[in-house]
């Protein structure tokens, strides 16, 4: 019998950022930066704070239930318009378009790997 390879949280994360509707899905790769900050950022937008706070919601439901993983922190809910979700080694960011846009963390972690998955 052959052992299963365990699920990198970060792609469970964009899986569940792209089911539940969030916009250009993103996986940036920070191992090789040299920044110890933590190993991945997720990131997403939507277009509305529902939009965000359900994308939000219903990822740390479906990580609870994948991988039994809870967010050790929590920013922004309320707000809905930069949700930040502090998985230790994976922060999952989603952004109301406008802010993505002015926060454009693709750019400030650019020499991180990216990967684009919508």
């Amino acid at each position: 019998m052959t052992k299963k390879e365990p699920k990198n949280p970060a792609s469970v994360i964009a899986e569940a950022f792209k089911s539940f509707r969030g916009l250009d899905v993103t996986i940036l790769d920070l191992k090789k930066t040299g920044q110890n900050v933590c190993d991945y950022f997720v990131i997403c937008h939507g277009t509305s704070k529902v939009q965000t706070q359900s994308i939000a919601e219903n990822s740390m439901k479906e990580l609870r239930k994948e991988l039994k993983m809870k967010p050790f922190s929590i920013e922004g809910l309320k707000n809905g318009e930069w949700i930040l979700l502090d998985f230790g080694d994976v922060v999952a960011h989603i952004f109301l378009d406008e802010f993505r846009e002015f926060f454009n963390i693709e750019d400030l972690w650019a020499d991180a790997k990216i990967t684009r998955l919508n």
